[in-house]
């Protein structure tokens, strides 16, 4: 495979690079910098999407609907550069930078096996990080920028502490493989073994002729060589089963999970709230948690790939990069630790915070009445249970209206004292709020258009606390053992309900539900899909647990029954945000 160089709207543009790695692997880069002798700052991103594969060829869906609705995104480009979840060097180049693209072992133009974010993978991005570094067009300084896969590695390269690596905007990147990505508090998620079809082996390097051409170059954007399906197959791990394969966090998940301790690269972390199954999660407690001590949290919402590409969010990472991989200081001097858009039923409003969780915080805990199903702030004296069918409708739990307009921004989480008539159980929470005339409120997600507010999940067996780590509004499980139940014996779970932010009007009235399967909107859902996903969007996008290898219904096609009275306290802790 030649490498060549050409000058293109107004960019050197340095196509199919060879990356040598550690191993004497070469993978490929296309490098687009300005045309003349300068050195200049490096972002670099390291992926599998193909790096020759257009945006609008590979993604018509999602990339038809953005520019529709937001048009500063096509704006100012002639967009023949875009690429999936990467940014747009038509908009970075002239600022005084250099792209670079890497395709990761096994993907796109880069010859290899594919082993999605495994040891692996993490050094081949760190010998990308350190080539940068070196290039004569480079000043030394290398930023790490891009959307979910690219933001995910980025946490776990900054564990290895690449020298040249000088700062990094992991947008909308889950981190811990496990509690993150792969199991919703000990439920496998069914999402990666999807997106491992529709996504990779659609650009697995030897598709070749069966692939997709580049719209710019109209060289191949899977590689030169077309191999047969078996010989594709043998160059890549069996991603899904791998997964379901590891049902506890063993080392298989602590090797493509990042070390926070050994994070101290400065970082902009930006997260989703509509991201539930994926997103938010891992950027939010990069935040918290990471050796970093300069580090930034952003929260937005909408789709997971829009705000990365619009004026606000182009702006964003223009000033943090100035500062960090420019030297100016001005750029960026006056942000604080945490910015916000605050979500409203019809609106986002931005706001500045000093810390997060918002330190002032009304952490309010609504304890849940069998009585009448109602959220109340006093416990429960009176013992009581009621029980559902777990792959029903569960129980859902109604706050009285709220008679003035109330804040809900951060991190939720529930405890219940529950029995099952099996030997396990798993738990799908869900935090709503709903109209006057008691029609749910949904959002646009990161992927589904009817997301609900906050959804957290457990499975009774993993219900084992890190008491290290746990706090009373993000309990923390170790997954690392599975304890059985006793059929009719009730137990105390702890809960993490991931964050969210929601500004409730007055009228409108907070729900809560307990369910034993995915959440499903209530509205018509059909014909809802994106071109990249299998499934329809019915409410949790594709971020489904709907494997009956890891829910056998002879144990989670059961009856749950929740325990209430003194000694049994259920409730939800809900961060209230205090006006003003």
């Amino acid at each position: 495979m030649s490498t060549s160089s050409e000058v293109r709207d107004g960019m050197r543009i340095d196509w199919d690079v060879a990356v040598e790695m550690d191993d004497g692997l070469q993978l490929r880069a296309d490098v687009y910098r300005p045309d003349d002798d300068g050195k200049y700052p490096v972002i670099l991103s390291y992926g599998p999407y193909a790096k020759g594969l257009a945006f609008q060829e590979g993604y018509p869906s999602a990339w038809d609907r953005m520019v529709e609705e937001h048009p500063d995104v096509a704006a100012g480009s002639t967009n023949k550069y875009q690429n999936w979840e990467v940014c747009d060097p038509e908009k970075w180049v002239p600022e005084g930078y250099a792209c670079v693209r890497v395709d990761s072992r096994g993907a796109g133009r880069s010859p290899g096996y594919i082993d999605h974010f495994s040891p692996r993978e993490t050094q081949d991005f760190y010998e990308c990080i350190e080539w940068s570094g070196v290039q004569p067009w480079s000043n030394g300084k290398v930023g790490l920028s891009g959307i979910s896969y690219y933001a995910i590695n980025s946490w776990h390269v900054a564990s290895l502490q690449p020298p040249h690596l000088t700062a990094m905007i992991p947008w909308e990147g889950a981190a811990d493989w496990y509690r993150d990505m792969t199991y919703h508090g000990g439920i496998l998620s069914t999402f990666w073994d999807n997106w491992y079809d529709m996504q990779i082996k659609t650009v697995q390097h030897g598709v070749g002729e069966n692939g997709a051409r580049s719209i710019v170059t109209g060289e191949l954007v899977a590689g030169p060589e077309t191999l047969s399906e078996e010989e594709l197959r043998a160059n890549r791990c069996d991603f899904g089963n791998e997964i379901a394969s590891h049902p506890l966090d063993d080392q298989y998940h602590q090797d493509r999970s990042p070390d926070w301790s050994k994070v101290t690269v400065p970082f902009l972390s930006a997260s989703n709230w509509g991201g539930q199954g994926l997103h938010p999660r891992g950027n939010i407690e990069a935040y918290i948690r990471a050796a970093s001590t300069e580090k930034f949290l952003e929260c937005h919402g909408i789709e997971h790939w829009t705000e990365y590409y619009t004026d606000y969010g182009v702006q964003l990472q223009k000033r943090f990069f100035a500062k960090y991989l420019q030297g100016d200081d001005a750029a960026w001097d006056d942000q604080p630790r945490v910015q916000l858009l605050v979500r409203h039923v019809d609106r986002f409003v931005e706001r500045a915070e000093s810390d997060w969780p918002i330190p002032r915080t009304d952490w309010t805990m609504l304890h849940l009445d069998p009585s009448d199903q109602t959220l109340a702030h006093d416990p429960v004296t009176t013992p009581a249970t009621i029980s559902y069918d777990a792959m029903g409708d569960g129980l859902t739990f109604f706050m009285a209206p709220v008679e003035e307009e109330t804040e809900v921004t951060g991190p939720l989480s529930a405890k219940l004292h529950i029995s099952s008539s099996t030997i396990d159980a798993d738990l799908f929470l869900v935090f709503g709020v709903f109209d006057p005339n008691g029609e749910e409120v949904t959002f646009m997600g990161a992927i589904d258009p009817h997301t609900p507010i906050a959804q957290g999940w457990l499975r009774a067996s993993h219900r084992k606390l890190d008491e290290s780590l746990s706090e009373v509004w993000r309990p923390y499980h170790t997954h690392d053992e599975e304890q059985p139940l006793t059929p009719g014996e009730i137990y105390e779970l702890d809960i993490e309900i991931w964050p969210t932010s929601i500004v409730i009007p007055a009228g409108y009235r907070i729900g809560f539900s307990i369910r034993g399967r995915d959440y499903e909107w209530a509205g018509d859902t059909t014909g809802l899909k994106l071109s990249n996903f299998k499934n329809e969007l019915r409410g949790c996008g594709p971020f489904l647990h709907d494997d009956v290898r890891n829910r056998p219904p002879e144990i989670f096609d059961n009856q749950v029954t929740v325990h209430f009275g003194p000694d049994h306290p259920n409730w939800v802790l809900v961060p209230r945000i205090p006006n003003g």
